[in-house]
C-alpha cells in the first residue's frame, strides 16, 4: 500500500513534465540569460517588472536584492497559484531553476558579445530579441522565468488582456518609478527593449504552426 501511494505521489508530481518540455525550458533559459548577461548587464539597460522594482527599492530604501527579490517573486507566485494553479507553479520551479543555473554558467565566462554601450539602441533591440525569444519559449511550456512572468500571466488570466499588454503594463509602471533616479535617456532605451520583448514573448507564446498544403498527409 505504501509503494502504491508513493507511486501515485510521484506520478502526480511529474504530471505534465516531459523530457521535451524540460529541454525547451532549458533552451529558453539559455537564450534569455545569455542576452541579459552579455547585453543588458554590459550596457546598463534597466529592466521593468520585478527586476526593475527590486532596483528601485534597493536605491531608495537600501534593502539588499538578496532579501527583496525573493519577497517580490514569492508574492507574484502566490497570486499565480491562486489564478493559474499548482501545475503552473510546479513547472515554474523547474524553469526558475534553469534560469539560475544558466546565469551561473554565463558568469563563468567573459562577455561573448561586443560591448554595445556606445550603441544603446542596438543593445536595446538585440537584448529584447534574446529575452523575448527565450522567455517566450518558457512561457509557451506553461512556466515562468521569474516573478515578472507569473505576474503578467496572472493579469492576463484575470483581465483577459493579451500577454504583451500585461507585460508592457507592469514594465511601464516600474519604468515610471525608475525615472525618480535614472536619467530619461536611459529609460527611453529601456522602454524600447521592454516594448519589443513583450511583443516577442506574446508572439512566441501564441505561435501556431500551420503546415502548407504540400505538407498535409
Amino acid at each position: 500500500m505504501v509503494r502504491i501511494a508513493l507511486s501515485r505521489q510521484v506520478r502526480r508530481l511529474l504530471d505534465g513534465i516531459t523530457f521535451r518540455r524540460m529541454g525547451l525550458i532549458a533552451l529558453g533559459a539559455m537564450i534569455a540569460t545569455f542576452g541579459i548577461h552579455n547585453i543588458h548587464q554590459q550596457t546598463g539597460i534597466t529592466e521593468g517588472g520585478v527586476i526593475g522594482l527590486m532596483l528601485f527599492v534597493e536605491h531608495w530604501l537600501g534593502v539588499s536584492p538578496a532579501f527583496i527579490t525573493p519577497v517580490l517573486d514569492l508574492t507574484c507566485y502566490l497570486l499565480a497559484f491562486k489564478y493559474l494553479g499548482g501545475r503552473f507553479i510546479k513547472i515554474s520551479a523547474l524553469s526558475t531553476l534553469s534560469v539560475s543555473l544558466f546565469y551561473k554558467l554565463w558568469e563563468q565566462f567573459p562577455p561573448m558579445l561586443p560591448d554595445l554601450s556606445g550603441h544603446p539602441l542596438a543593445a536595446a533591440v538585440l537584448g529584447a530579441l534574446f529575452v523575448g525569444i527565450g522567455v517566450g519559449i518558457i512561457v509557451r511550456q506553461g512556466g515562468s522565468s521569474g516573478g515578472d512572468d507569473a505576474l503578467a500571466l496572472t493579469i492576463a488570466r484575470v483581465t483577459r488582456w493579451r500577454l504583451a499588454r500585461c507585460y508592457l503594463f507592469t514594465d511601464l509602471v516600474v519604468l515610471m518609478l525608475s525615472l525618480s533616479y535614472i536619467p530619461v535617456r536611459r529609460i527611453a532605451f529601456s522602454l524600447v527593449t521592454v516594448t519589443l520583448s513583450s511583443w516577442i514573448i506574446d508572439r512566441v507564446q501564441s505561435f501556431t504552426f500551420r503546415p502548407s498544403v504540400g505538407d498535409a498527409p
